[in-house]
């Protein structure tokens, strides 16, 4: 695949933003050449384009398809497999939200919860106790609206956040 200049400037913007949210930038590009890609892409096709190591392809296919961001493929007449993802922008937000709320939020409110159901919760001063309860509940508030957010399709939540916009603007007098 030949990449054109904004396609090139895509992919290492996504991989430039894909590092600083924590991803391999090899990741992070891999996802977004796929993304941008026509037509499913075997791994040595990946390699060539984003000039990087086939191992370092194979790794990064692995964890891509870990958060469930890409599938494997199959075309006619030829034995490789082929790597796509979606080019719904909102699936890819929802599976991507999803995956690190089951990786980050999860084990963090299961945390939470042990150290207040622990007896020696009694020993943490006042405001600590305090701050672990306010920490549990805010995530948990912002879980149960993330989830309900994952729900809508998504002509509902374009509106949602449209309306949300203009409450805010209405909040502060704009």
């Amino acid at each position: 695949m030949k990449l054109t200049p904004i396609t090139e400037r895509f992919i290492l913007h996504w991989g430039e933003m894909g590092a600083r949210w924590g991803v391999n930038r090899t990741v992070a590009q891999i996802h977004a050449l796929l993304y941008l890609a026509e037509t499913p892409l075997a791994a040595d096709e990946i390699a060539e384009t984003l000039s990087v190591a086939r191992s370092n392809v194979s790794n990064s296919l692995k964890e891509l398809l870990a958060w469930r961001l890409v599938k494997v493929t199959h075309l006619m007449s030829d034995r490789r497999d082929h790597f796509e993802t979606s080019k719904d922008v909102w699936e890819l937000f929802k599976l991507i939200v999803e995956g690190r709320k089951q990786r980050e939020v999860e084990p963090t409110l299961a945390v939470l919860g042990e150290c207040l159901s622990s007896p020696d919760m009694a020993q943490e001063t006042p405001g600590a106790q305090q701050r672990i309860r306010e920490t549990q509940e805010f995530i948990q508030v912002l879980t149960t609206w993330a989830d309900e957010m994952l729900r809508q399709d998504p002509e509902t939540l374009m509106k949602l956040l449209k309306m949300g916009a203009k409450i805010r603007n209405f909040v502060r007098g704009e």
